[in-house]
């Protein structure tokens, strides 16, 4: 009997782990073994990582890598990582490091050496940056930034939904590692882009996402030029950074699905 291929679901900011939890359940369905660990300090509900902000904060990119890290080393194989947007980041680090067996990323984070900065993802992002004392705390969006930053391609009411059931306060420290990426030469969103001999890659796009646009998924792709590895893409035109999460999310998990078998995974 072959044991069944982990897969490790991780969370990006201003969610909880339990957002995956139909992901889970299709997963388990199609004979994978998933599981969606929380970020270091998450606290098991969503009710209590709000009650308890002060445990989420100050964690940063490398501390999150580590954890995961740690979490794989227990494994009997190396898992397929699916990571939603600083997930996503989170994901092609551990699989430049040969820790995972494939990855799909999905409104990754921007990794160090992705220039563009679309207006929107400021906006998406300025709760955080507004006050540069978030760099060691935990921040919270309002019901109105969160519609801008994910629920701007569901209806208002949709979003409201999305906000009660799984927002949660966020760090800021891993927003401030990653916009002085390309000021850093040693900085925590490094990824090794030219690493051969990884494992396959799906990076996958919101085409009306404002947190990650587009334009950045497509620069991440560019930072792949040098490496024969498998390296796909494939957006969805009209989701944003919800897409995980609303209404749409079987069709983004269908395709991830869909991609793995074509790797035999």
């Amino acid at each position: 009997m072959t044991t069944p291929t982990p897969v490790i679901f991780i969370h990006g900011l201003w969610l909880h782990a339990t957002s995956w939890e139909p992901w889970i359940d299709l997963f388990q369905q199609e004979g994978y073994a998933p599981s969606a660990p929380g970020w270091p300090g998450d606290p098991d509900t969503v009710e209590e990582a709000r009650a308890n902000p002060e445990s989420i904060a100050d964690h940063g990119i490398d501390d999150v890598v580590e954890h995961y890290a740690a979490i794989i080393g227990e494994l009997p194989v190396l898992p397929i990582l699916v990571g939603h947007s600083f997930g996503g980041m989170i994901a092609q680090k551990l699989l430049g490091q040969n820790l995972a067996a494939a990855a799909v990323a999905i409104d990754a984070a921007q990794i160090k050496g992705v220039l563009p900065l679309p207006l929107s993802a400021l906006r998406a992002t300025l709760p955080v940056f507004k006050n540069p004392g978030n760099k060691h705390k935990a921040v919270s969006l309002t019901a109105e930034q969160f519609r801008f930053a994910f629920g701007n391609a569901v209806s208002p009411e949709e979003s409201n939904t999305l906000y009660e059931q799984w927002s949660i306060p966020a760090p800021g420290k891993p927003l401030f590692e990653a916009a002085a990426a390309n000021f850093n030469p040693h900085s925590p969103a490094k990824v090794d882009t030219a690493n051969e001999m990884r494992g396959p890659l799906l990076l996958m796009t919101g085409g009306k996402d404002h947190t990650v646009p587009e334009a950045v998924t497509r620069a991440t792709l560019k930072q792949y030029r040098h490496s024969e590895a498998v390296t796909d893409i494939t957006d969805f035109p009209d989701r944003g950074h919800s897409l995980t999460i609303d209404s749409g999310w079987r069709e983004v998990a269908d395709t991830a699905l869909r991609w793995l078998r074509q790797q035999g995974l």
